[in-house]
């Protein structure tokens, strides 16, 4: 068997007058996050690590911010399209760790449903999903509230 790891980051910034979106979530708060996309900045990370993992590039390669058809797209759409690919259809997702750094909202209660989102989306049972939430003790731009990053690990296994 064939085991990788991959590992992802993303940082988006946080801006008045969007929705704010994370693992598939609508988080209520005053801010979203920027992006082409819905910006749900944990599914780009995520993304990463799949594509990492299986040596299949990175999130810019297959979804570029120039092309037009992403603009505004559902992130949970991009998961999709990268695990049903046929370049990833060798793989099989072993489990996904994700954590989102975040001074503010508190996320502890949309936990379960950002884990079932991932799940569904990747064809694999919830108890293989991990989602964390840290927060950088108001250090640096995460802790000023003016941006969001998360990091993912994943283990995959290629066929």
């Amino acid at each position: 068997m064939d085991f990788r790891i991959g590992q992802g980051y993303d940082v988006h910034r946080l801006v008045e007058g969007r929705e704010l979106i994370l693992c598939g979530e609508r988080i209520p708060y005053e801010k979203g996050l920027a992006g082409h996309s819905d910006a749900d900045v944990a599914i780009h990370a995520l993304i990463d690590a799949l594509l990492g993992a299986a040596a299949l590039g990175d999130i810019g390669s297959w979804f570029p911010d120039s092309d037009m058809q992403y603009a505004g797209i559902d992130s949970r759409i991009l998961l999709e399209k990268v695990i049903h690919s046929a370049d990833f259809a060798s793989c099989t997702v072993g489990n996904a760790d994700v954590t989102i750094i975040a001074q503010a909202p508190k996320l502890g209660k949309f936990r379960e449903a950002m884990r079932q989102n991932l799940a569904e989306i990747m064809g694999i049972d919830m108890s293989r999903v991990s989602v964390k939430f840290t927060t950088t003790e108001k250090l640096g731009f995460t802790g000023r509230g003016e941006g969001i990053a998360a990091e993912a690990v994943v283990l995959i296994c290629k066929k």
